[in-house]
């Protein structure tokens, strides 16, 4: 085999999933693995931000042991083994890059993707709504891009830039309105709405709105730790005038050591 270690790694999960191998392991199901799935996952992206390429490694081997996990589970039940996840990506990596295994000619990524989606219909002609095959378990942010992009492909879209920030001030107003009745389910529905409308917002500049709030947590966590150092008594002893000049202090801070 071209890749030993790939079939050693199968062969072991197998062992621990068999009769003599893990309680653990055997007690698993697809269900019982989700939040490992999730976790792994974002531990890997963790070490992507931070470029921690060691980290990565370990990180990828986490998830990989994810696969063949959900793979060793669903052979155990009949379903289908990690041989048929393989051929099955195989298939659709060739089918959706006919300019690579076949004679389709393209001039521009713009072109590849296009072709992409195209081919994508195709195999998935059961779909009713361009909205159907949205994941929902990711996060609301990235669940609302995708929408975004999703109807926007078929022409649903604002005229312009400036009548789509006209839209995200009027629903602020509206938010306004719901904070004047009270009524949480409706102030709730209000803020959903900015949200949404300012993730529209950052499509149209073509701003991954889930990279520029993860930015923004950063940047808040990295100056917040520095308030907490520049801090000469506990924090919540400070007032609101006192906090404002720690807070610039921090930024100032950070700035200087960058």
């Amino acid at each position: 085999m071209k890749y030993p270690e790939l079939e050693r790694l199968v062969d072991i999960v197998a062992v621990l999933r068999s009769e003599n191998g893990c309680q653990w392991d055997r007690e698993q199901t697809h269900k019982s693995l989700r939040p490992n799935m999730l976790e792994e996952a974002y531990e890997a992206v963790d070490a992507i931000d931070d470029n921690d390429i060691q980290n990565l490694q370990e990180e990828l081997g986490d998830v990989l042991l994810q696969v063949v996990l959900h793979s060793q589970i669903a052979k155990d039940e009949g379903d289908f083994s990690i041989e048929d996840v393989a051929k099955e990506l195989v298939d659709k990596l060739i089918h959706r890059h006919p300019h690579v295994f076949g004679n389709e000619k393209v001039n521009s990524t713009d072109d590849i993707l296009n072709n992409w989606d195209k081919l994508k219909k195709e195999e998935k002609k059961d779909r009713k709504s361009v909205l159907d095959g949205i994941s929902k378990s990711q996060s609301a942010l990235m669940s609302a891009q995708k929408i975004s992009k999703r109807v926007v492909k078929i022409g649903f879209e604002w005229p312009s830039v400036e009548s789509l920030k006209e839209c995200i001030k009027s629903e602020y107003k509206e938010f306004e309105e719901a904070v004047l009745s009270a009524d949480k389910d409706k102030m709730e529905d209000e803020m959903g709405d900015i949200f949404f409308a300012t993730v529209n917002l950052a499509r149209w500049y073509k701003i991954d709105a889930e990279q520029a709030l993860l930015r923004a947590n950063k940047k808040f966590t990295k100056r917040f730790r520095k308030m907490e150092e520049l801090a000469e008594k506990p924090l919540d002893e400070y007032s609101f005038e006192e906090y404002d000049k720690l807070w610039k202090r921090a930024k100032v801070a950070i700035s200087d050591e960058v």
